[in-house]
């Protein structure tokens, strides 16, 4: 069985400088534990709308609300928990081998992601059963 559990997420707070003409927030090498190869945003998510419905075998990936919020719902293959992402300087580092779901995007809503890897569909598993066979490996 693969080793990551739902106890490796973390929410990691991002530094921010606070300023009366608006907040400034900064994710640098110290922020996350990992190189960024690829930066993607989601957008435009209608309500009713999920995203994700997938794991990765080998990137990590760290995502924000950089406006608005949403749920992410985490499965390991044995326990399942929700995460609400909601404010710009807070983060959510999901590892590799964690299948995630995004729901109820707020109207406005933008999740911006950072990614340790490049795209490669062999890194995604996308069928459910699929992902509870290869936690069992």
């Amino acid at each position: 069985m693969k080793s990551t559990s739902i106890d490796d997420i973390k929410i990691i707070e991002i530094p921010r400088i606070e300023d009366p003409r608006g907040n400034l927030a900064v994710i640098e090498r110290e922020v996350i534990p990992y190189t960024i190869k690829r930066v993607y945003y989601l957008y435009d998510v209608p309500s009713d709308a999920s995203r994700g419905g997938h794991a990765h075998i080998d990137q990590l990936e760290f995502l924000v609300a950089v406006s608005g919020s949403f749920i992410v719902v985490l499965d390991d293959g044995k326990n399942k928990t929700e995460v609400t992402l909601n404010k710009p300087n807070k983060g959510l580092l999901i590892p590799t081998g964690i299948w995630r779901e995004l729901d109820d995007f707020s109207s406005g809503s933008v999740c911006l992601v950072l990614s340790s890897g490049e795209f490669l569909e062999e890194d995604y598993i996308r069928d459910y059963d699929a992902f509870l066979d290869y936690k069992k490996v």
